[in-house]
């Protein structure tokens, strides 16, 4: 980052104070982007945006004092102008239709990785970047397409999106991790195949893979979520 670019700040919005403070961890890893603050309620919005320059909420849209759009809305008549990723456990696509409006940019749906944060927030910093009169059409789709997330990547031959997500949780829910033959037991499929879902994690880097000794013969491998993914 240059002298004359300077970070998107960003005001995390969050009630739970376990997750404000992963939120506000999460913006602090990506390059770029600064968090200025954190508030548990909507008043505690109000204020913070009162006293201190923000260009990007992460607004959780339940809070106990008022919903996040209501809030947008109450900002946006109040004059303040930042822009909106909304965080919500809701799929509701009402809501979503009425956030374009209010300055959402982003929906990122809980419970959510670092990765997935990580990328609307990039792709928000590309649009954010974008400055000056369009050339024509074609720039103003390239503009807004950067806030669009990629379609998900199609998996090897043979996999499937629904038992990945099976095998996924059972590996994130184990500490400890699992073996392929402990992943099999759990989800109900082969050695064989957990063991080719789990090494799909691995080249996907959302998992790893270690040796595990202490038993007769070769060492089975032992398979761990990557934290943060």
């Amino acid at each position: 980052m240059t002298a004359a670019q300077q970070p998107i700040r960003v005001l995390v919005v969050e009630d739970d104070p376990v997750a404000a403070d992963a939120h506000v961890m999460y913006v602090g890893r990506v390059p770029g982007f600064v968090a200025v603050g954190k508030a548990h309620t909507g008043a505690q919005a109000r204020r913070a945006l009162d006293r201190t320059p923000v260009d990007l909420l992460l607004l959780d849209l339940h809070l106990p004092d008022v919903h996040g759009l209501q809030l947008a809305r109450s900002l946006r008549a109040a004059g303040h102008h930042a822009d909106v990723i909304a965080v919500t456990s809701a799929r509701d696509l009402t809501v979503v239709r009425e956030g374009v409006s209010l300055g959402v940019v982003q929906y990122v749906l809980k419970p959510f990785t670092f990765a997935t944060l990580r990328d609307r927030l990039v792709r928000y910093a590309e649009f954010h970047a974008a400055a000056g009169e369009a050339s024509g059409q074609d720039e103003v789709d390239r503009a807004l397409a950067t806030l669009r997330a990629p379609s998900p990547a199609a998996l090897p031959k043979g996999l499937s999106a629904p038992t990945l997500e099976r095998v996924s949780v059972a590996l994130r829910d184990c500490g400890d991790g699992l073996t392929a033959t402990g992943v099999a037991e759990a989800v109900g499929i082969s050695r064989i195949t957990a063991r080719r879902y789990l090494e799909h994690l691995v080249d996907a880097g959302r998992a790893a893979r270690s040796p595990q000794y202490g038993t007769v013969g070769r060492p089975e491998l032992q398979y761990r979520w990557v934290k943060g993914q």
